[in-house]
């Protein structure tokens, strides 16, 4: 399954095909805010050689994401790249993946119906988590039956987090599957199996 976004190019910037050059400050912020809340969450301070790391993952990144062919993208805020990144995921659900999911934290069960494309999924939104340390983020998702479908999007400031909330959603209602069609077709065109 490969999926694929309308994402605003006013307001995101995709990190999943910038390869070289385009888009290299922009990846580049994302992993070191990324590797900063992580950093942050386990109690850590920066260390030494961080921005290397930061440099030599972003280097690594699309190459990465090429590889999960579809699976997985990825964008930053355009105004302020490491303010918030978001990312979409298409997961095969299998018995291990709907376990993990039922077992999830009753702090996860606070969801709202949203609807898109995929069908009616779930938002959760948690702009104060309960660890001071830990960054505000928004997780939106679809069970299509066979696949598990989530947008999570990390934000690195819990004021400006509301902020964003409203660009988010239409990053999330802009998710579909990439449909592999052939020249002349379209979405609205009835495919029917043999006879």
């Amino acid at each position: 399954m490969r999926l694929t976004a309308d994402a605003d190019p006013a307001l995101w910037i995709p990190v999943t095909d910038s390869l070289g050059w385009r888009g290299r400050r922009h990846r580049k912020a994302a992993i070191r805010m990324l590797l900063g809340q992580a950093n942050s969450a386990l109690g850590a301070t920066e260390r030494p050689g961080s921005r290397f790391g930061a440099w030599a993952m972003s280097q690594a990144a699309p190459f990465m994401m090429r590889q999960a062919d579809g699976r997985v993208l990825v964008w930053t805020w355009k105004a302020e790249p490491e303010l918030i990144v978001a990312m979409a995921t298409a997961q095969l659900l299998t018995p291990d993946v709907r376990i993990a999911r039922a077992s999830m934290p009753m702090d996860y069960d606070d969801t709202v119906s949203f609807p898109n494309r995929l069908g009616v999924g779930e938002k959760l939104v948690v702009p104060v988590p309960e660890s001071p340390s830990a960054p505000p983020f928004a997780t939106y998702t679809w069970d299509t039956g066979t696949h598990l479908v989530t947008v999570t999007a990390v934000c690195s400031d819990r004021e400006r987090f509301g902020t964003v909330i409203g660009a988010l959603d239409e990053l999330a209602r802009s998710i579909r599957i990439a449909d592999d069609l052939t020249g002349g077709e379209s979405p609205d065109v009835l495919r029917l199996p043999p006879a």
